[in-house]
């Protein structure tokens, strides 16, 4: 008995998108540890996922990439427009920390907060609520940062007045020869961004989808919902907004580069995200599947070693 051979009939029978091919996630989740970095014919010839033994190792190479990526801008003379989530965390400190060691200025870097918590009109948290996306950043990465920090005329944030002006914001820093990198994770319904697998059934070709740059009061899926409540709420499901801002695939799939982190594992062997990075890995670019198109794109996905499985039943 699994998911596929009972569903019917039960309450999960209309409640994943309707797109979703749940055999083919199985099979995607199917295969050893060993198979994890077998290249696929759709990934970028760019791409490259990266283990990580722990989470410590994985936040100090994202990290790392993130500096990296500032760093090697600068000594080109280039501006850098780059897509910060809140979630993951952790490798903001060790991006402030390398920043520090080389001495490097962010006066050449344009941050772009990809979502924000909203009601249904895209009205947002004020930036001092503790649960604000706004508040988080500054917390774990402009302000640490010092002088060296990114401007504050050039932090963008994704509410109601402002998420609507990203896209020409990105697109007149890329015509000026800005490089555009997204750093990202991956959620419990594959999305990137607060973008859920379920707009999908709006658009009648995945190049209609392609073109969405943003969202506004964008209604979650119950998962994505329930993992927030585990991991940024304390379980606390009735303190998660039903609404977000986000930024949408016409943003995302431009990145000249792209940075990706999962790091979804609990102790005892438990985890949520060994599905999320399997299915980016191997699925296929699908609308209905938005992590299935960063593997399209240049640049690198760290990932705990432990996701990799195999993803099989232990009960303990």
């Amino acid at each position: 008995m699994d998911l596929m051979s009972t569903i019917k009939g039960s309450n999960l029978e209309n409640f994943f998108p309707k797109g979703w091919d749940l055999a083919k996630i199985d099979a995607c989740c199917s295969h050893g540890a060993e198979d994890v970095l077998e290249r696929q014919p759709f990934w970028n010839p760019g791409f490259e996922p990266v283990s990580a033994d722990n989470v410590t190792e994985l936040d100090m190479m994202m990290g790392h990439e993130i500096a990296l990526t500032i760093r090697q801008t600068r000594d080109e003379g280039r501006k850098l427009a780059m897509i910060f989530p809140v979630g993951p965390m952790g490798m903001y400190h060790w991006a402030v920390y390398f920043l520090k060691a080389w001495n490097v200025s962010c006066g050449h870097v344009w941050g772009f907060n990809m979502d924000e918590w909203a009601d249904s009109q895209g009205n947002t948290l004020e930036p001092s609520n503790p649960g604000a996306f706004q508040n988080a950043m500054c917390e774990a990465f402009y302000g640490p940062l010092g002088d060296l920090t990114v401007p504050p005329e050039q932090r963008n944030y994704a509410t109601r007045a402002n998420l609507p002006t990203y896209a020409s914001k990105i697109s007149a820093l890329k015509a000026d020869g800005a490089m555009l990198a997204t750093v990202f994770g991956i959620g419990r319904v594959f999305h990137i961004a607060f973008w859920e697998p379920q707009f999908a059934e709006e658009f009648a070709t995945d190049e209609e989808w392609k073109k969405q740059t943003h969202r506004l009061g964008a209604k979650l899926n119950p998962l994505t919902i329930e993992q927030n409540a585990l991991h940024s709420f304390k379980s606390r499901t009735t303190q998660v907004p039903a609404f977000a801002n986000t930024i949408g695939p016409g943003l995302f799939l431009q990145s000249d580069k792209i940075i990706g982190g999962c790091d979804g594992a609990y102790e005892r062997g438990m985890m949520w995200q060994g599905m999320s990075l399997w299915v980016a890995l191997r699925y296929g670019p699908s609308k209905w599947v938005p992590a299935s198109f960063m593997p399209t794109l240049p640049g690198k996905l760290f990932f705990m070693k432990e996701l990799a499985g195999p993803l099989n039943a232990d009960i303990k």
